[in-house]
């Protein structure tokens, strides 16, 4: 299975490049967020081929239908998929954007996928398998596999969203600051800032502001196999995923420590 998914976002992401340096129409969604053809690209390409091939699993896409609770509540599995996490990144041709695949099981993510079209760097991780990066993924000669676990020293460093900063964002950064001490920052757009804190290049990643479920599942899944944790900034438990409103509560990503 995970190789067949890594296979489709890399052709959602040559789809989303196809156009990248087009001249395209921007839309504004209802909840004013900007759409654009390679949105709607990816998430063609994502449920044809995950349908095609899992026809018995439901998918539950930013683009798709809205599939009332009702109807998902009964579900046990299920794709939860961003098909261009990052749009106002992709129109700022800026390259942080990215697609977001995750099977969800039993309202929690097994299995995630984020891949970075621009850099063709993919982050993968499993449940109880650990997380890995790969690297020049779209050339199977050249393609590098590395092991990623949240091993990190020196000045704690903070990654914060290069679109979205909310006032308690940096109310809580402040705290942070007088916690920790000296801090660095660095920004940067989509689910990527879920890998940096896999990987060991940053320790928090506050987001005390609105996100849906689309937004977090595959990073969460692969800061978690990575030893780092995704928690609810309230109750401190993980995030959960299909709940009846598809907003999720305010979180920290941090490594464990």
């Amino acid at each position: 299975m995970l190789n067949e998914i890594i296979e489709i976002a890399i052709g959602a992401g040559k789809k989303i490049l196809e156009v990248y340096e087009d001249a395209y129409t921007i839309h504004e969604k209802e909840d004013r967020s900007p759409l654009t053809v390679a949105d709607q690209l990816s998430h063609s390409h994502i449920q044809t081929e995950l349908s095609n091939l899992f026809p018995t699993i439901p998918i539950l896409s930013e683009e798709g239908a809205s599939t009332p609770f009702n109807e998902r509540k009964n579900w046990s599995s299920f794709w939860l998929v961003d098909p261009l996490d990052g749009t106002k990144e992709f129109i700022k041709k800026n390259g942080e954007f990215t697609v977001n695949i995750a099977l969800i099981q039993e309202n929690r993510p097994i299995l995630g996928i984020v891949y970075a079209p621009v850099t063709d760097t993919l982050y993968y991780a499993e449940e109880n398998q650990g997380a890995y990066k790969l690297i020049s993924v779209s050339s199977s000669e050249n393609r590098k596999q590395v092991k990623i676990t949240t091993v990190s020293s020196g000045v704690k460093k903070v990654v914060i969203s290069r679109s979205h900063l909310s006032e308690d964002t940096r109310e809580y950064i402040d705290d942070l600051q007088r916690q920790e001490g000296k801090l660095e920052f660095t920004s940067i757009g989509s689910s990527l800032k879920f890998c940096l804190i896999a990987e060991g290049s940053a320790h928090y990643y506050p987001r005390l502001a609105p996100t849906m479920e689309w937004d977090t599942a595959a990073g969460q899944m692969i800061v978690e196999e990575a030893y780092g944790q995704v928690i609810e900034y309230e109750t401190g438990t993980p995030l959960v995923y299909n709940k009846k409103v598809l907003t999720n509560p305010s979180f920290i990503c941090s490594l464990k420590r």
